[in-house]
């Protein structure tokens, strides 16, 4: 029998990934209700936007405005994602208590989703990590399309393995690594992380799992299997990334949160919160969300 870890760590990115390949704008104070939401549903990790140009993500042009006035809960972190040193710059005066910085593991995807070719992400991530830890904040780190590009096809992980060691040796405390077009299926995710764990400690490590064919939930059960307890996810399913066509919603946070409470694995969130918080982020959005706890509801429990 697989060996499960007792508590699992779970990293909200609904209110940037989630949000950032929204068509309508949504204003500021719907995203304080969405953050809001999300704390009271006990999560205790949100990456809760992005210091890019607005022209790359008009989406997240507010990020100023947002992150100078949202109140950060005892408690909770608060995560931006940060492209360059001027965006390290906003965090700082924004007073974030982490950032992130992302890079592909395909060549191609990161020149479409950054205008820089791997080498040249990796030389200025090196001056900003630095920057960062210098201002005591704390740096974590995206590789993108580890399962797959919309571009180049199949990606070697080795590739993925040497990026990831390379940004943790700048001193990021963990490198989450992204299926960005949800191609990957369980044989491949045990592959992947087995060759990772080879080197690198699970507490280093987390899976970014998106459900574009419905395969995220049982790619993170491998990761579980395999010891891994830090997973990133979304609230409802939202998500996608503009410079990956056809990479639509991550992995649902409450239908992670669900499955880990079924299999009494702690994770510090309130189910019910959380399926009200979705049905407050399909209200935000205006659509229906693919997540399917918050649609089909929470089971009735037998006494």
């Amino acid at each position: 029998m697989p060996h499960y870890p007792p508590r699992v760590s779970i990293y909200e990115v609904s209110p940037r990934d989630g949000l950032q390949n929204e068509p309508p704008l949504v204003p500021v104070g719907q995203k304080k209700l969405l953050i809001q939401a999300l704390v009271g549903a006990g999560l205790r990790r949100i990456e809760v936007t992005s210091y890019v140009s607005p022209r790359w993500i008009p989406q997240l042009a507010d990020a100023d405005a947002l992150t100078k006035d949202i109140a950060r809960p005892d408690g909770v972190q608060f995560s931006a994602l940060c492209p360059n040193t001027r965006g390290l710059e906003r965090a700082i005066e924004a007073g974030m208590d982490e950032v992130a910085v992302f890079l592909s593991a395909s060549e191609t995807h990161n020149l479409r989703n950054t205008n820089k070719t791997i080498e040249r992400s990796l030389q200025v991530f090196e001056d900003l990590v630095h920057q960062a830890r210098d201002t005591k904040i704390r740096v974590r780190a995206y590789v993108s399309t580890v399962w797959g590009c919309p571009y180049e096809g199949a990606v070697d992980p080795k590739r993925a393995l040497d990026i990831t060691q390379t940004l943790l040796g700048f001193g990021c405390y963990q490198v989450s690594l992204g299926d960005t077009i949800g191609v990957g299926n369980p044989k491949q995710t045990q592959a992947i992380c087995e060759l990772f764990l080879q080197d690198i400690s699970p507490e280093k490590l987390a899976l970014h799992l998106h459900d574009t064919r419905g395969t995220a939930l049982a790619n993170a059960l491998v990761g579980l299997q395999l010891g891994l307890f830090h997973f990133d996810s979304s609230l409802g399913g939202l998500g996608g990334c503009p410079y990956a066509p056809g990479a639509s919603g991550n992995l649902a946070t409450e239908d992670l949160a669900f499955m880990l409470d079924g299999m009494g694995i702690e994770t510090g969130l309130n189910l019910p919160a959380l399926v009200e918080a979705a049905q407050v982020a399909e209200k935000i959005v205006g659509r229906a969300l693919p997540g399917k706890l918050h649609t089909a509801g929470l089971p009735q429990r037998r006494g």
